[in-house]
């Protein structure tokens, strides 16, 4: 008897959160299909009955992150999407720069665990990539837009102090420097955020 729509789509979605997790420890390269489908408790052969190659499968784990772990990081970091100002934008830098951020490999955004993989990946995977970004743009855009100006190009470096910033103190880990680098970033994309929504 064949599994349920249902079931196929629970059982893809464990593979994917599986190899978002995996990814972010180990990087694309280490992870194969046989640990990732392991560590889901799955076999080897059901995997290409959800996803054509390893690619395919790293282009819908950076993209799951959005929905999946990110919205459970943005409620709880108290982001309300239907209420985006000025606020929300200081809640998302908090969250994002945050030690706990930093320190959860596990449920870091891709953005900052795999930026370096996704530049050598194929352009769907890339374009993923690129809908995290923009979506955090358009977060910090929609926040700080509360006098009707155009806040586009200090959305773009609000988001580019964030992940930089994510990027450059999780390279340094058990620094002293990486925690400057991660409150520095923070302080100036929350001094830019009130520029800009004053």
């Amino acid at each position: 008897m064949p599994y349920s729509a249902e079931h196929k789509e629970k059982t893809r979605a464990k593979i994917i959160e599986t190899a978002r997790v995996l990814f972010n420890r180990n990087g694309f390269e280490k992870v194969t299909i046989d640990m990732i489908m392991a560590e889901a408790g799955l076999t080897r052969g059901g995997f290409y009955n959800h996803f054509k190659n390893k690619e395919a499968l790293f282009g819908a784990a950076v993209s799951s992150f959005l929905m999946g772990r990110g919205a459970r990081w943005r409620s709880e970091a108290g982001i309300d999407m239907t209420d985006l100002k000025p606020e929300m934008a200081h809640y998302m830098i908090d969250a994002y720069l945050s030690s706990e951020h930093l320190g959860d490999l596990d449920g870091q955004c891709p953005m900052i665990a795999l930026p370096s993989d996704v530049a050598r990946s194929s352009p769907e995977v890339q374009n993923s990539f690129q809908e995290l970004l923009s979506a955090m743009v358009w977060l910090f855009d929609s926040s700080i837009a509360v006098n009707g100006k155009d806040h586009h190009q200090e959305a773009l470096s609000l988001a580019a102090l964030c992940v930089g910033g994510m990027v450059l103190a999780r390279t340094l880990p058990d620094s002293e420097l990486a925690e400057e680098i991660r409150a520095a970033a923070q302080a100036t994309a929350k001094q830019l955020t009130d520029a800009n929504a004053s």
